[in-house]
């Protein structure tokens, strides 16, 4: 039973609304029947990325945003073992180094861009640049960006100039090769205090937490602005956000899984094909090791 995955797109015609995306997934699929799928969908994702890496003309770059509690890091878990990590390298970001401070808010991630024939995961991403810098605007003031050495002067131009660099970024990925592929996980702020409340009583979950979430929590209703402005605005054709439903995270695994086998599928990649004289040679070299 395949997911339509397409319904999760958020229009790139700058119509995005995120109250019309809902948390929860309301299809008939059951949670059994859904983990039995993504066994299935692992399969395809292992093969596919064989081609990829064989072809070695396109990278993957998946790119994970969410709430605390959303279930990025299970996400990812379930993602990758269907891939040879070999071919695959993941990223988490945090706040950023001094080092990094001292250059421009992409740099730290043009170095964690994947090769060609490799797919990149990114645990959170460029992103957080208008997102929790949007919540907390006093964090730009470590950039020492010229003309913006006071908190009153990031205003609404400073973050369309900021996500027009960011279309521009992922463009020039595109253009050379790179698939971005852009996954908000959707949890809604009742499963977020479900999950927060489990790490607090599974001693094994502790360290999961702290008092810092909370602090965060309390500001829901400005990272959801944050979220609404960010995709609404960097939804492209060539770039678009998939606003996945997380409060049932079996099933985010699984949409997540297939959206990343349809976007390889469309690349239509083969293996390579060797030109007649290597062919022949190779016959050869067959036959040397036969006369053994």
């Amino acid at each position: 039973m395949k997911t339509n995955t397409k319904k999760y797109l958020a229009p790139t015609d700058g119509s995005f609304d995120l109250k019309k995306f809902s948390t929860t997934y309301d299809g008939h699929l059951d949670k059994e029947t859904g983990k039995e799928e993504l066994l299935k969908v692992k399969e395809s994702l292992h093969d596919l990325q064989e081609v990829l890496y064989a072809a070695n003309s396109h990278s993957i770059l998946i790119l994970f945003q969410a709430m605390d509690a959303a279930g990025k890091d299970s996400a990812i878990e379930h993602v990758m073992s269907g891939i040879n990590p070999q071919g695959c390298q993941v990223y988490s970001f945090k706040t950023p180094t001094s080092e990094e401070y001292e250059h421009d808010f992409l740099w730290r991630h043009y170095k964690a861009l994947p090769e060609r024939g490799r797919i990149g995961i990114h645990n959170r991403s460029h992103y957080e640049n208008v997102l929790v810098c949007k919540v907390h605007p006093e964090y730009i003031m470590s950039e020492n960006i010229p003309n913006y050495n006071d908190v009153e002067k990031i205003d609404q131009k400073f973050w369309n100039n900021r996500y027009e660099n960011i279309k521009n970024f992922e463009k020039q990925l595109i253009d050379n090769g790179t698939i971005v592929i852009k996954i908000f996980l959707h949890v809604s702020k009742d499963e977020q205090k479900k999950r927060f409340l489990d790490r607090i009583d599974d001693s094994a979950k502790n360290w999961k937490f702290s008092a810092g979430d909370l602090k965060e929590r309390a500001l829901w209703s400005k990272y959801m602005d944050a979220y609404q402005d960010a995709i609404q605005k960097t939804s492209t054709a060539n770039s678009p956000w998939y606003v996945i439903p997380a409060d049932e995270k079996w099933y985010a695994r699984l949409a997540i899984s297939q959206i990343l086998v349809e976007t390889m599928e469309d690349l239509k990649l083969k293996y390579p094909v060797l030109p007649d004289e290597e062919i022949a040679q190779l016959e050869l070299l067959k036959q040397q090791l036969l006369a053994e």
